[in-house]
């Protein structure tokens, strides 16, 4: 009983400090706006991730099992998408195109599978091609184990480094008391591959008893956020917490993030997961929310297209439903907007080849914000 009141004590201290570890941890409402949001693909009903082709044109995933690639403002649904196990947070999620898509045509694709055998179904990557609206070549690069019939958890976010190499995601499939700290076992990891899905020699557990060799991290809840980094070329991920607690992360070879070993969130129920923030050998992150956003989709902008945003981060809100800004200095989240507010629960958001940024939003679309500059 005691223990118990600590840790009540312990977490109504931490949801009244000061929480994402940076000066200004007040999400702000713009006093101006410097775009206006234009509805540029409509009737979408959950539009997951996006890529854009050479040619300017879009490719967008819904989750119930459809790619649709926009040209011109015609959309053509791409033929021959795998069979997804559809159930809850899992289906059709992330697409991501290889760095050199004009000579090679691979894309990438991340979806909830139930093949291998066993009840329910876990994340699993694709790499194919397009040819004549369909999808050719395929070849499953990862398939995580086991399945289960959890419908939570399936993080699945693409990014490659500068080398080549392939990030993904893969949540602990809402078991987080096994999953995440045992690198013996999928889920709660990122890992990283050859673009052809070999595992590359210097992973940091290729040498591991026991262990999934495609591992980079490990220690992580749902990561729903994973790009490189424009300047630096290193990973950056965000996942989501529990009740409080989201984080950024910089992801770094063979380190463990915490969870649920140490977390700055609690349980749905108010009750504590532990009274560790920080624990030897557990890596810190850059910035946290309390309460939680609800983090799903992530862009740095590098464009001069939006006054006063380069070089910001931008992360979609689903519980919140609007478009988070964070302004950076020196690693740390130093100030936050609140953009979009209320138009719907934000999957996904990219910056486009134009410069211009998109916005996926569940219900309604993709959104294409047109700076006022260009009115």
């Amino acid at each position: 009983m005691e223990k118990s009141i600590a840790h009540l004590f312990f977490f109504v201290v931490l949801l009244n400090s000061a929480c994402g570890q940076g000066p200004d941890n007040e999400v702000h409402t713009p006093k101006s706006t410097v775009f206006s949001a234009e509805l540029f693909v409509d009737q979408l009903q959950l539009p997951w991730g996006m890529a854009f082709l050479p040619d300017n044109s879009m490719l967008i995933t819904e989750k119930a099992g459809r790619i649709i690639h926009v040209k011109d403002g015609k959309k053509t649904a791409i033929k021959g998408v795998p069979k997804v196990y559809l159930r809850g947070q899992g289906g059709l999620m992330d697409i991501a195109l290889h760095p050199d898509y004009a000579t090679n045509g691979w894309l990438y694709i991340s979806y909830a599978s139930s093949e291998g055998g066993g009840k329910g179904g876990n994340t699993a990557i694709m790499r194919a091609r397009i040819v004549n609206n369909s999808l050719v070549d395929q070849k499953v690069l990862y398939k995580a184990v086991p399945n289960t019939t959890r419908g939570q958890h399936f993080g699945s976010r693409f990014a490659f480094d500068r080398e080549g190499y392939l990030y993904f995601s893969i949540g602990e499939r809402g078991d987080r008391e096994v999953n995440p700290q045992d690198i013996t076992r999928d889920g709660g990891k990122i890992y990283r591959l050859h673009d052809d899905g070999r595992i590359p020699a210097d992973n940091p557990f290729v040498n591991k008893a026991g262990a999934k060799t495609a591992i980079f991290s490990y220690g992580h809840r749902n990561p729903q956020g994973l790009l490189t980094h424009p300047e630096t070329g290193q990973i950056w991920d965000h996942e989501h917490g529990p009740r409080g607690g989201d984080e950024i992360n910089i992801v770094k070879k063979g380190k463990n993030y915490g969870w649920p070993k140490i977390t700055y969130g609690i349980n749905y129920s108010g009750s504590a997961i532990t009274d560790k923030t920080h624990m030897p050998g557990m890596e810190q992150p850059i910035h946290y929310w309390i309460p939680s956003i609800a983090p799903s989709g992530m862009a740095f902008v590098t464009t001069e297209k939006y006054p006063g945003w380069k070089g910001s981060l931008l992360v979609g809100s689903l519980v919140f439903q609007y478009l988070e800004r964070l302004e950076l200095k020196d690693g740390k989240v130093v100030y936050r907007e609140k953009l979009m507010d209320g138009i719907g629960r934000v999957r996904d958001v990219r910056q486009g080849p134009d410069g211009l940024i998109y916005v996926a939003v569940e219900g309604k679309g993709i959104y294409r914000l047109n700076p006022d500059s260009q009115k």
